[in-house]
């Protein structure tokens, strides 16, 4: 019997202990891996709505002329009020392409810069241009956008802006210690079907937007592996960064059309996220098959997970999930949904839209389930009223001239727009670094676990200035 009752007695105080234990557990915060946040220095404000004097003809200086540079001189040839001064890469051939573009569309030559790594910076010193516009791969964007604004230029500058915060807090720095812009080239905000989300969004159609989705996957197998010299990547940068990082190293196609219309940066921001991958099978998988199980691609070490999922929070309240995936042979997917208090809708697999049966839109169509997605007819009813008048002012004019189906000709137009008008950009260099930086915040996540990692304020507490994300438009 005392034995008995010993046994109860110390099951009894374990229990308690347990318990004691696991309260404590829950009641303890897990704290975000945090990122210093530089003071702002004496004399310097923020650039969140920096507009600048109109520029009539905005003199464009192109450096990197590979795979997206050409596409944008091009474009560029179908724009009022620009001028295009030089034409800059490494490779004199890529140079002699693009002065042929400009030969066919009836403009004189551009000054060349070519031959040489450091051809660009003679371009950038040059007193007559404007706007530098890099289409170079990730590693020198940081240093030519620096050393651009350092000269006196607007920079416009591909995907991602930054690798990592240092970076990002220098783009910041120089862009507001000169008051030039530095717009990211997000070149997926301006798709016909993200821009008219955007505007249902802003409409409140879909009532207050709650959650997110946007990703980046596609299969680049192929593309990693190519010979830089029959068109894949200059001296392999995206392989070689797919065998030292991991996490979500290209998150801006997915994350930019989202965080416009949940307006982070503009009343909202993203507090912290946490990021889990997979471990890494495709690429060994489809270098085994394509050059041997022997050879030094196959045996090669890749640390980039196959998929990689990010969940963000913001300080409203709001979830975001981002996914990124170059390995798996899938369709291409940039998800791109809203889910709102009123509705939902997604782009990917294929576009839908599903409205609250109880909202008094809703009283517009029949038979309406919250359930399912709209009929085919009343969703392109849906697509149609909501047009965002972006798209159709322009939108006819950058399906024929192209770019991602138009989109990269709509983000050019309004790049100039707002220059020649004085006008504040769509995408300020604190969109670009904010949506650049999950590079490194996903990598840090990863590594620990899983751990919630913090981002930064780059624009030290200017996001609150601006409540809601618009377009500007001359008065």
């Amino acid at each position: 019997m005392k034995h008995t009752i010993l046994s109860f007695a110390i099951l009894f105080s374990a229990l308690c202990f347990s318990c004691k234990e696991a309260k404590q557990i829950q009641s303890d915060v897990i704290k975000p891996i945090e990122f210093p946040v530089p003071d702002r220095p004496a004399g310097v404000t923020d650039v969140v709505n920096l507009a600048v004097a109109p520029i009539d003809t905005v003199r464009v200086g192109f450096i990197g002329l590979g795979m997206r540079g050409p596409g944008a001189v091009k474009r560029f040839t179908h724009l009022e009020g620009v001028k295009i001064v030089a034409l800059c890469d490494i490779h004199p051939e890529r140079v002699e392409d693009c002065q042929k573009v400009l030969r066919k569309a009836g403009l004189p030559e551009a000054t060349d810069y070519s031959g040489s790594a450091d051809a660009w910076k003679k371009l950038c010193e040059r007193d007559d241009i404007d706007l530098v516009y890099i289409s170079t791969d990730w590693d020198t964007h940081v240093p030519m956008s620096l050393f651009a604004m350092e000269h006196g230029k607007h920079v416009a500058c591909e995907v991602p802006i930054a690798l990592t915060v240092e970076d990002c807090w220098k783009l910041v720095d120089m862009a507001e210690k000169t008051r030039l812009h530095c717009m990211m080239l997000e070149n997926c905000c301006y798709d016909f079907f993200e821009m008219a989300t955007l505007n249902m969004a802003q409409k409140g159609i879909l009532g207050e937007i709650v959650h997110a989705e946007g990703a980046y996957i596609h299969d680049l197998r192929q593309l990693n592996f190519e010979d830089p010299a029959r068109g894949g990547y200059n001296n392999w940068w995206r392989l070689e960064y797919n065998t030292h990082h991991t996490g979500n190293p290209y998150a801006t196609h997915g994350l930019g059309p989202v965080a416009q219309a949940l307006n982070l940066g503009r009343g909202d921001r993203m507090e912290y996220l946490v990021s889990l991958s997979s471990d890494q099978f495709g690429m060994t998988a489809y270098a085994e098959k394509k050059f041997g199980k022997d050879s030094e691609e196959a045996k090669r070490e890749y640390k980039m997970g196959d998929m990689n999922t990010s969940v963000i929070r913001t300080a409203k309240g709001k979830s975001i999930m981002i996914q990124h995936d170059v390995t798996s042979p899938r369709p291409y997917n940039r998800k791109h949904a809203l889910s709102g208090t009123k509705g939902y809708i997604e782009k990917y697999p294929r576009p839908g839209i599903a409205l609250d049966p109880s909202d008094e839109l809703s009283v517009n169509f029949e038979n309406l389930s919250a359930h399912g997605f709209l009929p085919e007819k009343q969703f392109d009813e849906m697509m149609k009223n909501y047009e965002h008048p972006i798209t159709r002012e322009v939108g006819e004019m950058a399906k024929k001239v192209g770019g991602h189906g138009g989109m990269d000709f709509i983000m050019d137009y309004r790049l100039i727009y707002c220059l020649r008008n004085g006008l504040p950009l769509d995408i300020n260099v604190y969109d670009g670094v904010e949506w650049s930086c999950l590079g490194e915040l996903t990598e840090m996540s990863v590594k620990n676990n899983s751990a919630p990692v913090a981002f930064p304020d780059f624009t030290r507490g200017a996001w609150k200035k601006q409540q809601g994300y618009h377009h500007a438009y001359v008065k």
